[in-house]
């Protein structure tokens, strides 16, 4: 099936000036990032380029027509040049007080793609810079890519996104885990173990993925089962979303936290390894027990299939454990990062 990018014009491909009229040339300026990009997805992507743009009041007295079309033209000359045609353009004239059913977000300009079963809309995506841009894609049935950095945003249409989501039940635990690599950091987690969440939460929050996990386990025996078991199926969820890792970075940080200084050094190179040089001489920190702690990254590593040399020193035991948890989301964070425009795999091998 045919897959559409739906792309914004003002404020996406060209910046849009406080009067939102682009409709002289000393007012053009090309959105960084765009024509480069634009150019990269028209080549190697199969999507279909549309244009969807709302032209308020265009051929009325606010907004003559020989004021649009000489820059309008001049925009699709330049892009042209870069290899960049679109498909289709498709131009609403309408105010918004006219509450036109062809003025985004409403759908009128591209019932035609809606209603064609040759197009895929829910792989297809709006690219756009406004809230109208997300409520259109949520309308049409896309997914929305919001401009803020266009190399993000090709990354995630070419490369695709990198998420995934695990469940494991056993007889002693019953978890859930969702992971999206190229998140914000937003954490939702739950292990009945406050110290345990709260470590895990560093993952998310340092790593800038959106990281779920719920962990129903049998606390009543103790301990084990739950740290163990969320370590696999996180691993596990790390893997996945990972995919066939072409175009990352593989390996990845060091970092103080007041009195420690603790280093976590990973390479997703697809075999599983730990080198564990961190000593702890309480029992436990909160309800979890200090035992664990190796045993977790023991489990990560397996199910991730990634070396992790993890070193800690200090004496607060506290500062210690937080800050090797801190330390691994960014090596994740610098490992996993992405470039696209070399989209290799980081392997002699030819396999990770």
């Amino acid at each position: 099936m045919k897959r559409i990018l739906f792309i914004d014009r003002d404020g996406t491909i060209i910046k849009e000036p406080e009067d939102e009229q682009i409709d002289a040339f000393e007012k053009l300026q090309f959105v960084e990032g765009a024509i480069g990009n634009l150019a990269f997805l028209r080549q190697h992507t199969d999507y279909e380029l549309v244009m969807v743009s709302n032209q308020d009041g265009l051929g009325t007295d606010s907004f003559p027509e020989e004021t649009f079309w000489p820059v309008h033209n001049f925009i699709l000359q330049t892009l042209k040049g870069e290899g960049v045609e679109f498909d289709d353009i498709l131009i609403d004239r309408h105010f918004p007080n006219d509450n036109a059913p062809t003025r985004k977000p409403a759908t009128g300009l591209v019932e035609k793609y809606m209603n064609n079963p040759d197009y895929d809309m829910a792989h297809s995506y709006v690219i756009g810079d406004r809230d109208t841009d997300r409520q259109f894609a949520e309308n049409i049935g896309c997914q929305f890519a919001q401009i803020g950095n266009w190399n993000e945003v090709t990354e995630r249409i070419f490369a695709g996104d990198r998420t995934a989501e695990v469940r494991r039940t056993t007889k002693e635990t019953d978890i859930y885990v969702r992971l999206n690599i190229d998140g914000t950091g937003q954490c939702d987690i739950h292990t009945g173990l406050g110290f345990f969440d709260h470590m895990l939460e560093q993952i998310g929050k340092h790593g800038m993925m959106d990281l779920t996990i719920h962990t129903k386990g049998d606390l009543h025996v103790d301990e084990h089962h739950t740290i163990e078991d969320t370590a696999l199926a996180l691993g596990a969820c790390l893997h996945q979303a990972l995919g066939s890792k072409r175009g990352i970075e593989r390996y990845g940080y060091t970092l103080p936290m007041d009195d420690c200084q603790c280093s976590v050094c990973l390479d997703f190179g697809g075999r599983p390894w730990l080198v564990w040089d961190a000593e702890f001489h309480r029992e436990r920190i909160g309800e979890m027990p200090t035992e664990m702690f190796l045993h977790f990254f023991k489990s990560l590593s397996d199910a991730a299939a990634m070396n992790l040399n993890i070193r800690a020193e200090g004496q607060n035991e506290h500062h210690k454990i937080e800050g090797i948890f801190k330390a691994l989301a960014r090596a994740l964070r610098m490992a996993v990062k992405r470039d696209i425009f070399h989209y290799q795999l980081p392997s002699t091998k030819g396999m990770l």
